[in-house]
């Protein structure tokens, strides 16, 4: 990683700054408009820092020595600084976290006001509609394969949303218009993909924000058999109307693919296929995407984009309790084997791969490798899955929850991530925050699995059990073979003195446990609600041997408090300390 040096205190003082709506003079008063904004002396300090550097990734240890010096501070002390200052520059979103590295500046910064570029159209893709003959996934997957496209591409004309909050506030029936109005964009791009007798139809649809007015509308025609160049044509049309200057041809974000042959072309057929399936929380249709991924793979061994995606499916599935841990990594380690570091985008696998040598193997130096390589990854469903559940695991909350809220301020309308915050809050040991959290997270996806999961042991455990009871029905009823939704529906049960109920959902759950694999990390909370210690070290001891993902936020869930002095659990605890340890050893900088 390249180091900068910092910029001295005199050139830090003497110069002003203008960035997005607010002004830092020389003196270091700060305004936005006629506002006047009190920063205090290390946040104005990082601040300055920061805007003297801009375009530039600050480390945590220069901000520490430019803000502490050689006074001994926590390692907390950093992302608390910068939480402070976000909060103070609020609404205005500047600054940016890069994962295990530091902070950088997101807007550009002058001097002037003239020397401010206009910043590029905040653009929404919505999933397209499709017809009755259409299959369903491919709306989403073209739209998704369009975002992927221009994201990817440094010259694009727009800045692309994320694409959970879109897709998710279309699901809940929402107009392009109000979705485009929710997430703040300037455009939206919507549409309806039709089949003719020979040809696929796509009608695309661009809707300006500010007055709901529709721009333009575009019509391409793709012979069916080459219905894996929609999503290209789509952004190369993009290119072409929101340039201003000639088109530059976006690439994949993991390299270039060659849809020519018919095996090739069925190969991405199924590979979209896939992509949509495993997206789902529903055991069939995640593993019948990794069946349709693994096909992709046969036909052309070369889309290496199927193997990413195997891989990022596999930890989604073992996070759910669909596969176990092992056989998620054998398919995660396959995949890494499968991809070229040369090729471009294969940075995309590294986070599954440093989350499975972190949990199934136990290495931590490896683990730290793979999640610093990828740092410089933008936010996705699977990347930020695997960098928190790495943090929370590890105890660093702060960063966790920094991680979280990053990620939505980029897709604040996605499910798992308000709910996630929930659970980061809940381990933190910030009661209130948890449930108050919680609570918008259902209030947002009132039945999303995310939501409920997560709100189920955060109410339950505050003394809002029938609450807990009721959310939890709800997901067991629309999630059957969702096992982590029966423990925690009887941890609610249990916790509401229906201790009946409860243990005859823990002894299915441990009789099922006989036949496949069973999450038993959720299962400790229920035992434990039952008085039954014994029970909830033995399940989590069966964590521990199966290399269960949530093992180590277990360890730390208040919810299992009473047994945590106990020898076994205790010898769970140093399985991390030594892993800590060791990567202190081998590269104190990085851990």
């Amino acid at each position: 990683m390249v180091q900068y040096p910092v910029a001295s205190s005199s050139t830090l003082f003497d110069r002003e700054f203008l960035f997005g709506e607010l002004r830092l003079d020389a003196q270091g008063v700060l305004t936005r408009g006629n506002e006047s904004i009190h920063l205090p002396p290390k946040e104005l300090a990082a601040l300055r820092l920061l805007l003297a550097h801009s375009g530039q990734i600050v480390t945590l240890q220069q901000l520490k020595q430019a803000l502490w010096g050689d006074v001994h501070v926590t390692d907390e002390s950093v992302p608390k600084c910068v939480s402070s200052l976000r909060e103070l520059l609020s609404p205005t979103d500047c600054i940016q976290t890069v994962y295990k590295r530091g902070y950088r500046i997101s807007v550009v910064v002058a001097g002037r006001p003239d020397d401010v570029p206009e910043p590029p159209p905040r653009l929404a893709i919505m999933p397209f509609s499709v017809d009755q003959n259409v299959p369903g996934y491919l709306g989403s997957a073209i739209a998704e394969e369009t975002i992927s496209l221009l994201t990817a591409d440094r010259f694009a004309p727009a800045y692309v949303l994320a694409r959970d909050s879109a897709f998710s506030l279309s699901g809940r029936g929402m107009t392009a218009h109000q979705v485009g109005e929710a997430l703040q964009a300037d455009l939206v791009l919507t549409g309806t993909l039709r089949m003719l007798p020979t040809h696929f139809r796509l009608r695309a649809e661009m809707i300006r924000v500010s007055d709901g007015t529709q721009i333009w509308v575009e019509d391409m025609l793709v012979a069916q058999a080459r219905s894996a160049d929609l999503e290209s044509e789509l952004a190369n049309r993009l290119f072409i109307r929101l340039s201003a200057t000639d088109w530059i041809a976006p690439r994949s974000a993991s390299g270039t693919v060659s849809k020519d042959g018919p095996g090739r072309r069925e190969a991405w057929d199924l590979f979209l296929r896939g992509h949509h399936e495993w997206q789902t929380m529903q055991r069939h249709r995640m593993q019948d995407g990794i069946v349709h991924l693994s096909r992709a793979i046969e036909l052309d061994p070369s889309l290496y984009v199927a193997h990413i995606d195997v891989a990022n499916a596999s930890v989604a599935q073992e996070c759910a309790g669909f596969v176990s841990p092992l056989q998620a990594a054998k398919q995660v380690r396959a995949a890494a084997e499968a991809v070229p570091p040369s090729v471009e985008g294969s940075e995309a696998l590294l986070p599954a791969l440093g989350w499975i040598r972190f949990h199934v193997d136990h290495d931590m130096p490896g683990a730290l490798r793979a999640f610093s390589a990828s740092a410089h990854l933008r936010h996705e469903n699977s990347v930020t899955r695997a960098r928190s559940m790495f943090a929370l695991s590890r105890r660093r909350f702060i960063e966790a929850i920094e991680l979280i809220k990053e990620a939505i301020r980029t897709d604040p309308y996605s499910p798992w991530l308000n709910a996630r915050l929930a659970w980061a809050y809940h381990l933190s040991g910030e009661q209130e925050r948890s449930v108050t959290q919680a609570e918008h997270a259902l209030e947002l996806f009132p039945e999303h699995e995310s939501s409920n999961v997560y709100a189920t042991m955060i109410l339950a455990f505050n003394g809002k059990a029938e609450r807990a009871i009721s959310v939890a029905e709800s997901l067991v009823r629309r999630s059957p073979h969702l096992d982590m939704g029966s423990a925690l529906y009887a941890y609610a049960l249990a916790q509401a003195g229906r201790e009946k109920e409860a243990r005859s959902m823990l002894e299915r759950l441990q009789w099922l446990s006989r036949e496949r694999f069973v999450l038993t990390s959720f299962t400790a909370a229920v035992c434990l609600a039952l008085g039954e210690l014994d029970c909830a070290v033995a399940e989590l001891q069966a964590a521990a041997d199966a290399r269960c993902p949530w093992l180590f936020q277990m360890l730390a869930d208040p919810r299992l408090g009473a047994i945590r002095t106990r020898t076994e659990v205790v010898r769970m605890e140093k399985v991390l300390e030594r892993m800590e340890a060791e990567a202190e050893r081998t590269n104190p900088n990085e851990s």
